[in-house]
Formats: structure tokens, C-alpha cells, sequence
């Protein structure tokens, strides 16, 4: 069992959370108040959910060898842009509005995803500097389009995307089980996902046998953005208000991190989205137990940079085996040496 992609993860995962128990005795407890759904869990899942989304963009775009580090900025625009048109409209509470400024998001997210894919799949830029030009160039753009202000909104329906519930549970919680269920069942129910492993893993073999890499890379940038739109989305909904400067401020990171810590390597091919969305709970649960604890502010970062660290080097199977050897020989004598054709001959 230990030798499943997802148990270190998973075991990291529970360890985190049995550790409130001693600082929140009520940690587990589940309250149901006015219909709704409340307690530190459901708030890892709601306040988790943005980042489960970018990284699970960010998943895919690893897998192709590359990476995303425009999504911040983003998530920033689609909540600027969602915003604005809110609180410039006649009727900030008809749902037409809201959809309306949903269609804009994600309209403009999915040119800028499709900017990225080409600058990297079209024009041959490394993956790195493609996005790192909209990761910067996007945040001013944010700030342009909210005058670098703070754009404030009151609309009960937009608020129900990142802040309101359904069914007793935070709906942004809903939004992203749909998501992650869709992507898990295109890429493990179709030959989508076999097909971005082998652009990920081998790119030439995969171009000898016919495979349209740059259609894929397009799509799986795509796909990021529109992730860290409807992130966007998320965050500015929960709060009533776009901030073009800090909305998704270093999110790019957390994902990545999210997704190193769920068992996807950086250098591409397999990928795997239930070790992204335990990556990123993770990395929410970091952040509360941070807060429980009262860990000072200004060393949160600190502590969360050890934690990861330690959590890569648990599931890294080169450590685990350097530790095991190094067990054996400071406890039980030397390692056994290993059966080869030299020592198992007749008189080796």
C-alpha cells in the first residue's frame, strides 16, 4: 500500500489535520446552521477551492513539459473584469448581468490562455518566459481595468459563486468536485490524457507516430486559464470586490507546489489529478493550521517552505531508500549486499 502514488500525500494530508485536534479540540465537528453546512473542514474545502482549480489547470500543463505562471494575473482580470461590468450595470442583481460578466471572464480568459499556448507551441518560446510575460503584464493589466482601485459589487447571485451555498454546501465546493470529476473522466475515460503524457514524456517519439503536440499545448493552456478564471471568479464572489493588485497574488506557486506535492513530476509525462486535489488541501491546511496554531504572520511562509520540503522528501522513493539503508547500517550492521551474477556463482 505504501508504494501507491497517493499514500504519502494522503498520510501527509491526515497527519496535518490530526494535528489541529490538539490546538482545536472540535477540530472534526460538523454544525449544520441554517440549513448550511459550517466547521474548520468545510472551510478547508471552500477557501481551497480556487487553488484546487488552478492547480488542476496547472496539472495538465505540466504534464505537457510546461508550465503556467500567468494564472495569478488571471485569476486577477476575470475577477476585475466580472466585477466592473457588475457594478457598471443598471441591475447588478439580475442574473442576466452575472452571467454576462461570467461570459466576459472566461471569453477573455480563453484568449489569454490561447496567447500563451501559441507563444509556446506555435512560436517555440520556453514555457517559462511565455507566461511569465502575462503573469506580469497581466497584474498591470488588472490594475488598469480597475483604475487601481478597489471595485466593490452587491449582487446576492454573483455572490453565490464564491461565497454563497446549495444544497447545504458552499457551491464553490460543488463547482469544483464538477470540474475535477469532468477533467478526471476526459483524461482517464479518453485517450486525452495517454495522449498529453506522451507529448509530456516523449515529445519526438509522440511527433514520429503522428500525435498534433500544438493543438494539445494550446488546449492545455487553455484549459489553465479558464481554471483560473473561474478561480477569479471564486475569490472576488467571496469577498463582493475585485483587487487587481492582490487577487491571486503568488496562487501560480501554491499550485505548482500543489502539484509537486501530489506526485506529478516537473519534468512531464504521468500525471495525476487525485494527488493534485490532496496537494492543494495540503497546502489550505497549512494555511489553517498556521492560523490555529498563531504561528506569527511574517513566518508563515517560513514554515510552510519546511513543511513542503519535508512532505517532497517522505514520498521522494531515492530518500526513502538512502534513509532505509542508512538504518540498516547504523542499527542492524551493514546492508545486505545484493544478489548479482558475480557473488551468487558457485564459489564467489
Amino acid at each position: 500500500m505504501t508504494k501507491h502514488h497517493l499514500f504519502w500525500p494522503a498520510t501527509v494530508l491526515a497527519a496535518l489535520l490530526l494535528a489541529n485536534v490538539l490546538f482545536t479540540p472540535d477540530f472534526f465537528a460538523i454544525r449544520v446552521k441554517d440549513g448550511h453546512l459550517y466547521g474548520s473542514l468545510i472551510d478547508i474545502l471552500h477557501f481551497g477551492a480556487p487553488l484546487i482549480l488552478v492547480a488542476l489547470g496547472m496539472t495538465l500543463v505540466i504534464a505537457t513539459s510546461g508550465i503556467d505562471l500567468s494564472v495569478g494575473s488571471t485569476v486577477a482580470i476575470a475577477g476585475a473584469l466580472a466585477c466592473l461590468h457588475i457594478s457598471g450595470a443598471a441591475d447588478p442583481a439580475s442574473p442576466g448581468t452575472v452571467f454576462g460578466a461570467v461570459a466576459i471572464a472566461l471569453a477573455v480568459a480563453l484568449v489569454l490562455g490561447l496567447i500563451n499556448g501559441v507563444l509556446v507551441a506555435g512560436v517555440g518560446v520556453q514555457p517559462i518566459i511565455a507566461t511569465l510575460i502575462l503573469m506580469v503584464a497581466g497584474r498591470g493589466v488588472a490594475q488598469l481595468v480597475t483604475d487601481g482601485q478597489i471595485v466593490t459589487v452587491t449582487s446576492e447571485p454573483y455572490k453565490l459563486i464564491g461565497g454563497g451555498y446549495w444544497l447545504t454546501m458552499p457551491f464553490a465546493i460543488l463547482l469544483a468536485v464538477v470540474v475535477v470529476l469532468m477533467t478526471s473522466l476526459l483524461t482517464r475515460r479518453t485517450a486525452l490524457g495517454l495522449l498529453l503524457e506522451s507529448v509530456g514524456g516523449n515529445p519526438v517519439a509522440s511527433r514520429l507516430v503522428g500525435i498534433r503536440a500544438m493543438g494539445l499545448i494550446c488546449l492545455v493552456y487553455v484549459f489553465s486559464a479558464l481554471c483560473a478564471a473561474v478561480a477569479g471568479l471564486m475569490i472576488s464572489s467571496n469577498v463582493s470586490s475585485a483587487d487587481g493588485n492582490n487577487a491571486g497574488l503568488w496562487i501560480e506557486l501554491d499550485a505548482i507546489l500543489a502539484v509537486v506535492v501530489g506526485g506529478t513530476a516537473l519534468s512531464g509525462g504521468r500525471f495525476s489529478l487525485g494527488g493534485t486535489v490532496i496537494g492543494a488541501l495540503i497546502i489550505q491546511t497549512l494555511s489553517t493550521t498556521v492560523y490555529t496554531i498563531g504561528i506569527p504572520p511574517e513566518t508563515t511562509l517560513v514554515f510552510k517552505a519546511f513543511v513542503v520540503i519535508a512532505v517532497c522528501l517522505i514520498q521522494s522513493p531515492v530518500f526513502r531508500a538512502k534513509a532505509a539503508r542508512r538504518r540498516a547500517r547504523t542499527g542492524r550492521g551493514p546492508a545486505p549486499r545484493p544478489l548479482t551474477t558475480e557473488n551468487t556463482e558457485v564459489g564467489a
